[in-house]
């Protein structure tokens, strides 16, 4: 280990001149306090905004049928948000042309080939008798299967053959001059979520055929649902903390909620990925999952993000009122540099430096003097007790330091990432920090050059694409313009 440098020097002071007043700067070794102190990180009114979901979840509307004039066999849908933050989208407000928001391939509920119950029968098979089919969420598409027999088998190998379905309504459609009614009138609609009977809520009743052919109407509707439902894979870049269980989590770092029109990890992933950043903590690192269950009924596909890693201890909000939290699981983003926060570099239990830890290496040119460094003094992190430095520590030069992660990323060939930091360069007074810089280089060669000038603990981030095994460094700094480094990502995109 390095020898511990804030116990081989003295207070040492420089004498600057900031406009018309001289101002004396006692550097960062000699354990000096900031021309401008950044605020500290509060989470307080960072906590799930459980009302705001429940009460928005009692009026989306994200149901849907295969009753009426559409055609069978249309493309399965992406997934679509059907609300932001308490805000209905097109989609959430039954617009059924909205356009879909997901380019991923939709990843729901998984489930066991071939292997169904039946969860209701139909009714209403004799002349006069009516019947309705399922209003509910997660439609995919329907299909139409020979109508010679109440053709059980077909339909539940049409939903075979989809990989979302896990729930299949069988019902005839009358009066619907779009069908084949010689081949069938026999419709079989797939859904990524499995309904009751209480949901058989669409009835028919459009005049889709002249006068003086009657109304449509619904006749023989069942239902069908897999026996064994299995967890989705886990997204690329992130890896599965805990679920599925019926609590939500209630956890600091929330950054806000989408509601998706079905149950999609793959969507959710993409939500926290787009997800603008958080001034206090930056990047979306965790969602959260679930499914909204309301009187009994699926009714939407929660989608809670934050820039904190939560586990299943905040897991405890089971649901509030005529609401019901199932299928919960969290997911936290794989941040591909260990200690980005410098909170493994714990020398001492109240104030150190040093140029290196196990993850960090500091260096500085020829005839540089402390200029790329790791503290441990709670004041100057922008969170936790652990921060870096770039510029000189003693401010006994102005040349810039490097700071390098000490090994190679565990990154994959042409993958895009996106490298993110929170920077200050408000130590000294703006005069003296205008000429503040960090290069971020990437496989030895610089990406991008961040100009902050006078800033406190300010987000930054630049996206690169990897060559596998990627090198990570920071060089900047310029005493007495010295920049601060902390909570560093590497995020897969």
């Amino acid at each position: 280990m390095m020898p511990n440098f804030s116990r081989l020097i003295s207070v040492i002071t420089l004498a600057v001149s900031a406009t018309a007043t001289t101002v004396h700067i006692v550097p960062p070794a000699s354990k000096g306090t900031w021309y401008n102190p950044a605020a500290a990180v509060d989470l307080n009114s960072t906590v799930t905004d459980s009302d705001t979901i429940a009460n928005t979840a009692l009026v989306v509307n994200q149901t849907a049928s295969a009753a009426g004039a559409t055609d069978p066999n249309q493309p399965i849908p992406q997934t679509q948000v059907t609300a932001v933050d308490g805000t209905l989208t097109a989609a959430g407000s039954g617009d059924d042309s909205s356009s879909s928001t997901s380019s991923r391939r939709s990843l729901l509920f998984s489930r066991s080939p071939s292997d169904y119950e039946e969860v209701f029968t139909g009714s209403g098979t004799g002349p006069s008798d009516r019947d309705a089919s399922i209003q509910g969420t997660a439609y995919l598409t329907f299909g139409l299967v020979d109508n010679s027999t109440y053709n059980v088998d077909a339909c539940l190998s049409f939903c075979d053959s989809v990989e979302q379905c896990v729930f299949a309504n069988l019902f005839y459609e009358h009066n619907n001059p779009g069908l084949d009614t010689e081949f069938s009138n026999l419709k079989c609609a797939l859904y990524a979520d499995v309904h009751s009977a209480s949901e058989k809520l669409n009835f028919g009743g459009q005049q889709l055929a002249p006068p003086p052919a009657g109304l449509t109407y619904i006749q023989d509707s069942s239902g069908w649902s897999s026996k064994t439902l299995v967890d989705p894979p886990t997204p690329d870049g992130y890896e599965l903390v805990f679920g599925p269980t019926n609590g939500a989590n209630n956890a600091p770092g929330y950054m806000g909620f989408a509601f998706l029109d079905r149950y999609d990890v793959e969507a959710c992933a993409e939500q926290c990925n787009q997800r603008g950043a958080d001034s206090q903590g930056g990047a979306c690192q965790f969602f959260n999952i679930w499914r909204a269950v309301v009187n009994g009924n699926p009714t939407t596909y929660t989608c809670s993000m934050y820039f904190l890693v939560a586990d299943e201890s905040t897991a405890v909000n089971t649901g509030q009122g005529d609401l019901q939290v199932t299928f919960s699981r969290g997911y936290a983003r794989k941040n591909f540099i260990v200690d980005g926060t410098f909170e493994a570099f714990n020398e001492c239990d109240d104030f150190c430096f040093d140029t290196q830890d196990a993850n960090w290496i500091g260096s500085s040119p020829s005839g540089g003097t402390l200029d790329a460094t790791i503290f441990f003094f709670q004041p100057f992190a922008h969170n936790g007790n652990a921060v870096a430095l770039l510029g000189s520590a003693t401010g006994v030069d102005a040349l810039p330091g490097t700071l390098t992660y000490a090994r190679p990323l565990a990154t994959e060939a042409g993958k895009a990432y996106q490298i993110s930091f929170f920077q200050a360069s408000s130590f000294s007074p703006p005069d003296e920090e205008a000429p503040a810089f960090i290069d971020v280089v990437w496989n030895g060669q610089t990406v991008t050059t961040f100009k902050p000038g006078f800033a406190n603990f300010e987000y930054l981030s630049v996206n690169v694409v990897a060559q596998g095994s990627d090198t990570l460094a920071f060089h900047g700094g310029a005493a007495p313009a010295w920049s601060f480094i902390d909570d560093v990502t590497v995020f897969q995109l």
